[in-house]
């Protein structure tokens, strides 16, 4: 019969087993996670000087039809 450290051993491997399809994934969002933190914590330390010029990146958006524009006009 198996005893307690076996059934242990056992336990670990099959976990091990079953961990090694979800790494690639985990790594992924530990890296994302990280690049997030990373920026946070920069902007907040470029927050607290004042004087700074701050940017934001984004993209452009092409407009399809210039003529349906209904902001206000100036």
């Amino acid at each position: 019969m198996f005893g307690l450290s076996e059934l242990a051993i056992t336990l670990i491997v099959v976990a091990a087993v079953l961990a090694v399809k979800k790494l690639p994934e985990l790594t992924r969002s530990a890296g994302k996670s990280a690049r997030i933190l990373k920026s946070e914590a920069r902007a907040a330390r470029d927050a607290d000087e004042p004087g700074t010029p701050r940017v934001i990146q984004g993209e452009t958006v092409e407009r399809e039809d210039p003529g349906t524009d209904t902001g206000p006009r100036g």
